[in-house]
């Protein structure tokens, strides 16, 4: 059975929603066009595929949330903030690093203990695992299907300890991006979702890929201008992130 073969009895969201809607197969309500009760494996074939997954493009302690539907149906777009205010948003690479004695000659920088600064990094992690669980649970509410996976940039791997990672000149740069990365990762796999990792230079070749186009860009436009602005580079990554997931999910790397 098709999706051809199943009326369906709701949802529409207001035309004012300012988002793209789509139907979604109520599981109590479902018939086919014949009258007949759908069978419980249909439904679920149904539910499948309408399921929903969300593509991500964080910057900072924020990030860009596109959710799409099976074929490219945008289904929500919104920007979340991860950490609560007052709290800084790169402990790793400025209060981590003037601990360690680098950048103590830019403007505003004082010079915490490493214990201070390993502190603040978990406190700051701790409102991004709080603020990870509140926005998917938000987002899960709104949208009109269920969710079932989240494609996330994919992690350099990282020292074991947050003292290690203040003192990489190398890895203090990104360690505060990793962490919020792996906050939404882990309020998502608490949610049952899958996490698809995804690589920057090649997702949208990949998004491409499952729609069956040679090119992702004209189809990225249209959805952009079904929504209408905001819909920058972060958007169209995210929402090319989501869209590659759909054909490509993978699980999430051993942890480190």
């Amino acid at each position: 059975m098709d999706e051809g073969d199943v009326r369906v009895v709701l949802n529409r969201w207001p035309s004012n929603c300012g988002v793209l809607c789509v139907p979604f197969i109520s599981t109590t309500e479902a018939v086919s066009r014949r009258g007949a009760p759908l069978k419980e494996e249909d439904v679920a074939r149904g539910r499948t595929q309408r399921a929903a997954t969300v593509g991500v493009t964080e910057h900072g302690n924020s990030a860009v949330l596109v959710t799409v539907a099976p074929g490219g149906e945008l289904l929500d777009r919104r920007r979340i903030d991860l950490t609560d205010r007052g709290l800084p948003t790169h402990p790793h690479h400025h209060e981590g690093s003037w601990a360690v004695g680098r950048y103590l000659n830019i403007p505003g920088a004082r010079a915490p203990s490493l214990a201070e600064a390993v502190a603040l990094v978990e406190r700051v992690r701790a409102s991004a695992a709080r603020g990870a669980r509140a926005s998917l649970e938000a987002l899960a509410a709104a949208v009109p299907v269920p969710i079932v996976s989240i494609a996330i940039r994919a992690c350099p791997k990282l020292p074991p300890t947050i003292e290690e990672r203040i003192a990489d000149n190398r890895v203090q740069t990104f360690a505060d991006s990793v962490m919020y990365r792996e906050a939404l990762a882990t309020a998502a796999e608490a949610r049952g979702w899958s996490v698809h990792w995804y690589d920057r230079e090649r997702v949208f070749r990949d998004a491409a890929t499952v729609l069956g186009r040679e090119d992702v860009n004209a189809f990225l436009f249209a959805m952009g201008r079904s929504i209408g602005p905001p819909w920058q580079a972060k958007h169209k990554l995210a929402a090319a992130a989501a869209l590659a997931a759909t054909g490509h999910p993978a699980p999430r790397p051993a942890a480190r």
